[in-house]
């Protein structure tokens, strides 16, 4: 595993895409807070800028970073949550501008991976993680599922789990700073 998150590093850091198991589905990632890295993943997807994308980090100080004020409850809902969960945060900070919503917000997930909080921690940075697909195109669930296209469009292509099976992708859920939940998927 070590090797595998050397060489996603080395690409990361060189403004690249990789292609890597999450906790939940394969994912398309690049440093979070590399305009130009995210700028391609838009391009790869054939997504709108518009739509945000998802980003993990490794613990709750590195959402500190890009987090200006993390409502209390979200601790609480990130240590009881028994499946994956995103959470939407207002007031995004050092990412990315084509990363965060018009509104400000940005969608962040502390994975329960060893692969990917290894990755974030020794690459200190947020990653982006979006779905392995076209937009439009259902979501692999997985290696095997991955169109050509996603794959030929990345710089390097973890070689792990690719056996794994996923179920779906993370529940979402918007936490505003004046206390209201919205529950975006379950």
């Amino acid at each position: 595993m070590q090797k595998e998150i050397n060489n996603a590093i080395q690409v990361i850091k060189d403004g690249g895409l990789v292609l890597y198991p999450t906790d939940t589905v394969w994912g398309i990632g690049c440093d979070a807070t590399n305009e130009e890295a995210v700028k391609k993943i838009y391009e790869l997807k054939q997504r709108e800028d518009s739509k945000a994308l998802i980003c993990l980090v490794a613990d709750d100080r590195m959402l500190k970073k890009y987090v200006k004020k993390i409502p209390e409850v979200a601790l609480n809902i990130i240590d009881i949550s028994e499946k994956p969960t995103t959470i939407i945060y207002d007031e995004a900070q050092n990412l990315a501008p084509n990363l965060i919503a018009d509104d400000g917000s940005i969608a962040i997930r502390i994975p329960d991976d060893e692969f990917c909080y290894q990755l974030t921690r020794k690459l200190n940075t947020a990653i982006v993680s979006t779905s392995a697909n076209i937009s439009g195109q259902p979501t692999p669930k997985s290696f095997k599922e991955i169109s050509q296209e996603v794959i030929k469009g990345v710089d390097y292509v973890v070689n792990l789990h690719r056996e794994k099976i996923c179920n779906k992708p993370s529940s979402i859920i918007k936490l505003s700073n004046s206390g209201i939940v919205r529950v975006i998927r379950t």
